[in-house]
């Protein structure tokens, strides 16, 4: 034998290797569910029939698993008849293999120990496929497909396989989509106020908006100088404050209230982030906290407010111009170590596409498909900046509206929400007349005492649910936004 065919020989052998599995614990594990229904209930969160290495097996677990669902019984005989076509089985005996399986059975204190080995047994072997694939895509040297993607295409399916358990979800029931329904709005019923997604800590935008929902878009949209960024580390803030692990209502672990939020901070530094972030906790001016211009009691309201937030899970990533790929793969990996349940980028414009459009619109529309991709992925509300152009300012009425989205076409279509900060006092300070002009100065100050520490959140587009306008307070000192109190409801009520 030479020694090119000595190699395809070893190679052919390589690909005949048995992957690994468990025959008799199937076997047994599926006489002890036709012996006795209540068996199914143990192990049905544990595996289903895709778990299975043999496909008689998976077949025979479907079927029985499809009466149970109906309180139907599940046994050899009432079996036979949905399985005594199947051509596998018919290789495997016909449908006495039923009667010896069941004639196998394990005792049921045993069953979840089974079916555990079935599904460790089946991750090891979608393992091995993955690996083998990541070799073969690896071993093709493609102009098309880069070693860097390629490593954020092999980490995204690893990541599903360790959430999910499976690499592909492909498609599912109306019956499991209509349960998933229920299921949210029985934890909106359930909580407080009646949110179906997270609380931003703002009562107004909550009630317009719902919460922040899981697998949601949300862009936050504004000119300079508007607040955008405080805003949202307002919202990011108030989420990491308020939370609090323990049993959700589908049985899992996981936030109850509030949430850990990761914070995508393109622009600023994360120092700097911070620094905001405690200047509203401590009610202590951001600028004095820079100079460090503080007396004696801000600057124990400043160390108490950093002590107070150091067990917050608010976890920021400075680095500039990431490419969406990193972006996604670091949210992954945060999910995976630390848990997430709300994603802030501040701004979209800064991040970077996969590098090969020359078109700046196409890029822009592959960073929103890419920050929907992760909403949806990760099964959390992402929030994006967004800067407006600059057509806001020619116009007489500055309110600003979607056409004003730079690049707007894919921001608006790939969105679920599109918010606008809206700050009028803004541009009316601007319009300040001159000493002389006496008349006008008086009605000049009229109106920048009604606009005073206020500021407007403008829903230009919601997918579930109204548009229209919240008014908030805000106070630029603590760069803070917070519930404005209405002349009828008296004493203060902000966050």
């Amino acid at each position: 034998m030479n020694e090119v065919s000595r190699i395809e020989h070893e190679r052919a052998d390589a690909d005949a290797e048995v992957l690994p599995h468990n025959v008799e614990a199937e076997q047994q594990l599926l006489g002890a569910i036709l012996t006795n229904n209540d068996v199914y209930d143990r192990v049905a969160a544990i595996i289903n029939d895709s778990h299975f290495y043999d496909p008689v097996h998976a077949r025979i677990y479907e079927v029985a698993a499809a009466r149970i669902a109906k309180n139907a019984l599940a046994s050899p005989v009432t079996l036979k008849a949905f399985l005594e076509d199947e051509p596998g089985l018919k290789e495997l005996g016909g449908p006495s293999y039923l009667v010896r399986l069941a004639g196998a059975a394990i005792s049921s204190y045993a069953a979840r120990d089974y079916a555990q080995m079935i599904y460790d047994l089946s991750i090891r072997r979608k393992l091995i496929e993955l690996g083998r694939d990541i070799a073969t895509r690896a071993g093709k040297v493609d102009v098309a497909s880069e070693p860097r993607e390629q490593i954020v295409e092999a980490e995204q399916a690893l990541y599903k396989l360790g959430e999910q358990g499976q690499v592909n979800q492909g498609f599912q029931s109306f019956l499991s989509a209509v349960t998933d329904a229920v299921n949210v709005a029985n934890a909106a019923y359930q909580r407080e106020g009646g949110l179906a997604g997270a609380s931003t800590g703002l009562i107004d935008l909550d009630k317009k908006l719902g919460g922040l929902h899981k697998s949601d878009l949300l862009i936050l949209a504004g000119r300079p100088s508007m607040g955008k960024t405080s805003l949202a580390t307002n919202i990011a803030f108030n989420i990491a404050r308020a939370y609090r692990r323990g049993k959700r209502p589908d049985g899992s672990e996981g936030a109850v209230d509030g949430g850990v939020v990761g914070f995508f901070s393109l622009e600023m530094s994360a120092e700097q982030l911070a620094a905001r972030i405690l200047s509203e906790a401590s009610e202590v001016p951001s600028e004095q906290i820079r100079r460090g211009d503080m007396n004696e009691s801000e600057f124990r309201r400043f160390v108490e407010a950093a002590k107070a937030l150091e067990a917050c899970p608010l976890y920021i990533d400075d680095t500039a111009a990431l490419p969406i790929s990193q972006l996604a793969a670091r949210a992954r990996r945060l999910k995976r170590e630390h848990g997430l349940d709300a994603l802030f980028v501040d701004y979209l414009q800064l991040v970077r596409g996969a590098g090969r459009s020359e078109n700046r619109v196409n890029e822009i529309s592959e960073i929103t498909q890419g920050l929907k991709a992760i909403a949806k992925e990760l099964d959390i509300p992402v929030v994006a900046l967004s800067q407006l152009s600059r057509q806001v300012e020619n116009r007489e009425d500055k309110r600003p509206q979607l056409s004003d989205l730079r690049e707007s076409g894919s921001i608006e279509q790939d969105a679920d929400v599109v918010m606008f900060v809206f700050r009028e006092e803004y541009y009316k300070e601007r319009e300040k007349p001159g000493d002389h002009e006496l008349d006008k100065m008086a009605s000049w100050q009229d109106e920048m005492e009604k606009l005073h520490g206020r500021a407007e959140v403008i829903i230009g587009k919601q997918r579930h649910g109204p548009i229209g306008s919240v008014d908030l307070s805000f106070e630029g000192r603590f760069t803070r936004f917070g519930n404005l109190v209405q002349p009828w409801q008296g004493g203060a009520d902000r966050f």
